[in-house]
């Protein structure tokens, strides 16, 4: 799998997840925050190159709880993007859009686009210390605990953000393969236990981005 760094392309929400990738020389766009804003920058990046790149969904991310909960600073490659909130909720539970009788694509199987083996294990060379698993991508952040085990419930996630699933989804759209990783910053669940560290989260993203511009 190729990952030479003029063949990639970097996607984060905001300018402070995208810093440490453009210093590196990456090309890398800022969609804004969310899964509207975060597929519509990546369209639009995509169609504006000669070829399909290989796209990077980066940022930080949410710990959720279980027993492959995640520590603050570690980075998580996603073996698996999912939508966490497309489908419906019942008195038996929640039910994918797909359950309803409504995939999202063709590519995308229970909410989830999974990237390539192959992809995925080249980013593990690059990074061996990475926690392995399911991103969530959610529209509401999970606050409270009933919240964040919901979340685990519906997607079997690790970690929650809220754009790779669409970043994913419009790449796979336009030919072009993708990824997520992402580095913890703060544990999911009741917002006034919630224990955060951004600052050793946006150093470790740091060194994601030196290993990538390395290749």
């Amino acid at each position: 799998m190729n990952l030479s760094p003029d063949h990639l392309l970097v996607v984060a929400a905001t300018d402070r997840e995208a810093e440490s990738f453009r210093a590196e020389g990456l090309a890398t766009v800022t969609t804004g925050v969310g899964r509207v804003n975060a597929a519509i920058a990546t369209t639009l990046a995509i169609a504006a190159r000669p070829n399909p790149p290989l796209v990077i969904a980066t940022g930080i991310a949410g710990s959720l709880p279980g027993p492959t909960s995640v520590a603050n600073g570690s980075l998580v490659i996603g073996t698996r993007s999912v939508y966490a909130e497309e489908g419906i909720l019942t008195p038996e539970g929640f039910q994918t859009i797909e359950d309803m009788g409504f995939p999202l694509a063709r590519y995308i199987v229970d909410n989830g686009l999974t990237p390539d083996s192959g992809l995925v294990d080249r980013v593990s060379e690059l990074e061996p210390s990475a926690t392995k698993g399911s991103i969530a991508t959610v529209a509401t952040c999970s606050g409270t605990d009933e919240q964040a085990l919901e979340i685990v419930r519906r997607t079997g996630g690790i970690a929650e953000a809220m754009e790779g699933a669409a970043v994913l989804h419009a790449a796979r759209a336009l030919g072009a393969s993708g990824i997520e990783v992402r580095v913890i910053s703060n544990n999911a669940g009741e917002r006034r236990g919630q224990v955060w560290d951004l600052p050793e989260a946006f150093d470790r993203l740091a060194g994601f981005a030196r290993a990538l511009a390395r290749g």
